[in-house]
C-alpha cells in the first residue's frame, strides 16, 4: 500500500439512498443526477435531503471500521451532497462524532470557491458560508482538526474560533510531491 495506507473499501450502505434536491425555482424536488447531470448544476437549490437514508442500515463492517481506525478521514468533497449522505445513515454520524480527536477533514473550499462542482454555491444556498469557516462549522462536531489550503490561512483563526484546529498546507494536488505531502499531513 502507498504510504504504509492499508485500505480496506467498505461503502456506508447496502440499501438504497438517493440524494434529492428541491429547486429554488419552481420548488421541484429531483434527484441529484438530474440536477447534476442533466441541468448542469446550474440551477438554485432551496433544500438537500437523503431518500432511504432514515431506514438505511450501516454496510457490514463500516461502524467496526471507524471505531478502531487509527485515523478517519473526510476527504475534500462537498459537504452537503457527498459527506453528508454518508453521515446520514443511522449510526455512522454517532461513530465519526465518538472519534473526533482522531478525524481530519481537508476542506473542499479554498479561497471561497471549490476547485470543482458546486460546493461553494450549495453552501451559500443551503445558508451556510462558502469558505473554510463555513466548512470548519459543520465539521467541528466531527472533526478535530480541519487542513486549509494556504490560500485560506489568514483565515485560520477564524476556524479555530468554530471549534476545530486548522492546519495549513497546500490542498491542491497539482503534482505527485504535493499529493504525498498533503497525504502525511493528513495522516500524522
Amino acid at each position: 500500500a502507498a504510504w504504509g495506507v492499508a485500505v480496506r473499501l467498505l461503502p456506508v450502505t447496502d440499501d438504497p439512498l438517493a440524494t434529492m434536491v428541491t429547486l429554488a425555482a419552481d420548488g421541484r424536488e429531483v434527484g441529484f443526477q438530474e440536477y447534476f447531470v442533466g441541468r448542469r448544476h446550474a440551477v438554485a437549490v432551496s433544500s438537500v435531503r437523503f431518500e432511504g437514508a432514515s431506514s438505511a442500515r450501516p454496510g457490514p463492517g463500516v461502524l467496526e471500521a471507524l471505531a478502531r481506525a487509527r485515523r478517519v478521514v473526510i476527504a475534500p468533497s462537498n459537504p452537503l451532497v457527498s459527506i453528508d449522505p454518508v453521515l446520514a445513515v443511522p449510526g455512522v454520524r454517532d461513530a465519526v462524532e465518538a472519534r473526533r480527536a482522531e478525524v481530519v477533514a481537508v476542506s473542499p473550499i479554498i479561497a471561497g470557491a471549490a476547485l470543482k462542482g458546486p460546493a461553494d454555491r450549495l453552501l451559500a444556498e443551503l445558508g451556510h458560508e462558502p469558505s473554510v469557516v463555513g466548512v470548519a462549522r459543520l465539521y467541528a462536531p466531527l472533526a478535530a482538526t480541519l487542513v486549509i489550503d494556504r490560500a485560506d490561512e489568514d483565515r485560520a483563526d477564524e476556524v479555530r474560533a468554530a471549534g476545530i484546529e486548522p492546519v495549513v498546507t497546500d490542498t491542491i494536488m497539482a503534482d505527485p510531491a504535493v499529493a504525498e505531502a498533503l497525504a502525511r499531513t493528513v495522516l500524522a
